[in-house]
């Protein structure tokens, strides 16, 4: 049996859009089927206006997601970030023509540090699978959001998630010591450091979280 792609119909802009996203990343991380990109459109808080995204993209690593930071920017098209869209609050909803950033496939735990008590994760990585990664460690990970079997570390950072445990631990935001963040014209800047106590310069983490 023989198989062809079949692409669903794209305007002009769109057609443009798309045709610049593939220039760094692969075919398979750029979903432009309506039907598709449909089901990214919101999160569990479906009661909250969602629009229809332009494209759903699925970047890998740092680099890919700064590539498309540059295209959105330079053609002024609006980027939405996703994690694994089990919000209540609508925060990863899709605006319409925009891009859809998910970034569940950044999942990877680069690094435990059990004598600095750190973990350094890409925001795809699932919040259960963090705490059970650091409890092989004697380390404990606090913020458990009633979906910790499948939010994303990313969209907690993202919404402040707590959970039961947040009254005496705190909220994810506190937990964070450091973030990569890449800029709307594809810049990265690294922010915070590696320690539990820190008081040198602008704390300019606490200006994303």
């Amino acid at each position: 049996m023989i198989m062809s792609r079949i692409e669903a119909p794209r305007d002009e802009v769109t057609g443009n859009l798309v045709d610049r996203l593939l220039s760094g990343l692969p075919a398979e991380a750029v979903l432009i089927d309506p039907d598709v990109t449909a089901s990214y459109a919101n999160d569990m808080a479906s009661f909250c206006e969602a629009g229809t995204p332009a494209v759903v993209v699925l970047p890998r690593t740092v680099e890919q997601v700064q590539h498309v930071m540059r295209i959105a920017t330079e053609l002024r098209v609006p980027v939405v970030p996703q994690g694994a869209r089990t919000g209540l609050s609508g925060a990863a909803n899709a605006s319409d023509g925009c891009i859809v950033l998910s970034l569940v496939k950044m999942d990877r735990i680069l690094e435990i540090n059990p004598v600095d008590r750190i973990a350094v994760v890409e925001p795809g990585v699932i919040n259960a699978t963090l705490s059970r990664a650091v409890n092989e460690h004697g380390l404990y990970y606090p913020p458990d959001p009633s979906s910790w079997e499948m939010c994303t570390i990313g969209g907690n950072i993202g919404t402040a998630s707590g959970g039961l445990c947040c009254v005496k631990y705190g909220v994810t935001a506190e937990y964070v010591l450091g973030l990569d963040v890449v800029l709307a014209d594809g810049r990265l800047m690294s922010t915070g450091r590696r320690t539990a106590k820190g008081v040198a310069g602008y704390d300019l983490t606490r200006l994303f979280v």
